[in-house]
């Protein structure tokens, strides 16, 4: 299945959570112009999740595709917490995944989804139920391809075999946090992509809101900015990494005449593995500026620039295979 290389998270629709409010709160009709900016622009899906401003976001994105959905892909996801009455409306039990799709189906009204990522890994459930269920909802019709979220390498590596011992659907894709800031992927789950074909959905590519080109060294956070209600709850950057990022990004936009976000979606599109980037906006103008990022490549040497400022050290193993490239080469 192809898929255009940036894809639009639809977790700013809805909002009426205090936690995605902060992403903001897009309503159905500007949902509707928005899709239609992002299918003038050759986008072809669209992500969401049933946790997503408790379902609203599906209920959204369900009315904006109204007319379009038999030419667009949907992805959505399960597992996490839905009520908190409910002791089984939660993980990836086929009780609960079999509810959370049905549910799905009537907000998002349409008959299938394309992509049903399980939205988190639930050590809680024999891997043999979840996969059996998912390869369940393959052959009934209602999912086209399943895929995981936010595993770990062996969580990911445990599923595919066990889907692969017994003949069931596999997972084809990955959606991951990945960013110019946030390069943890690198170490395990890209070589693990490569190995096993499983395609890259980044999600947050612009590292949690802090690579909007508004963040500078020695300034406030800008009032309008969702980091005021929710940087503690995302992967955590220290300032004098970020700002270093930072300079290297503004250098690399002058030499471009591109903005630092552009610069470093542009980045993050050209890495091994990596399908497409689901981009959010709360609004139309962030939405075209983002747009921006495709049609145009930086150079090698922006490249080795933009690696240098972001690069860390990194966890064993992985700091040792890094000694020995000869035998363990990063992937290409």
């Amino acid at each position: 299945m192809k898929v255009s290389v940036l894809s639009f998270g639809a977790g700013t629709f809805g909002g009426t959570t205090e936690f995605f409010k902060a992403w903001g709160d897009t309503n159905v009709d500007e949902a509707k112009r928005i899709v239609g900016v992002c299918v003038d622009a050759g986008i072809n899906l669209f992500d969401t999740a049933d946790v997503y401003s408790n379902g609203a976001s599906e209920e959204i994105l369900g009315k904006a595709l109204e007319g379009k959905r038999n030419n667009l892909l949907i992805s959505t996801k399960a597992t996490f917490r839905t009520s908190k009455e409910d002791p089984n409306a939660v993980g990836s039990s086929r009780y609960h995944l079999l509810r959370s799709i049905e549910g799905s189906l009537r907000r998002l009204n349409t008959d299938h989804v394309d992509i049903y990522h399980l939205h988190g890994f639930d050590a809680l459930t024999p891997l043999e139920e979840t996969m059996e269920t998912l390869d369940t909802l393959v052959r009934s019709g209602k999912v086209r391809y399943i895929a995981a979220s936010n595993f770990s390498g062996w969580h990911l590596m445990k599923s595919i075999a066990v889907s692969e011992r017994h003949g069931w659907a596999r997972h084809v894709a990955h959606q991951v946090y990945y960013s110019l800031i946030g390069r943890d992927y690198e170490s395990e789950l890209m070589p693990l992509g490569v190995d096993q074909k499983v395609g890259a959905l980044i999600w947050s590519p612009l590292g949690w809101g802090r690579l909007t080109g508004k963040i500078r060294r020695g300034q406030p956070l800008p009032e309008v900015s969702r980091l005021h209600k929710t940087a503690d709850m995302g992967p955590q950057v220290g300032d004098d990494y970020l700002y270093k990022v930072i300079d290297a990004l503004d250098e690399v936009a002058k030499e471009t005449g591109k903005t630092v976000p552009q610069i470093a979606l542009n980045w993050l599109l050209q890495r091994p593995t990596v399908s497409s980037l689901v981009i959010g906006a709360r609004n139309e103008e962030q939405l075209k500026q983002n747009l921006g990022a495709t049609g145009w490549a930086l150079t090698s040497d922006q490249i080795k620039k933009l690696d240098a400022a972001s690069s860390l050290p990194r966890p064993y193993p992985y700091w040792h295979q890094q000694g020995f490239a000869e035998r363990n080469p990063f992937p290409v």
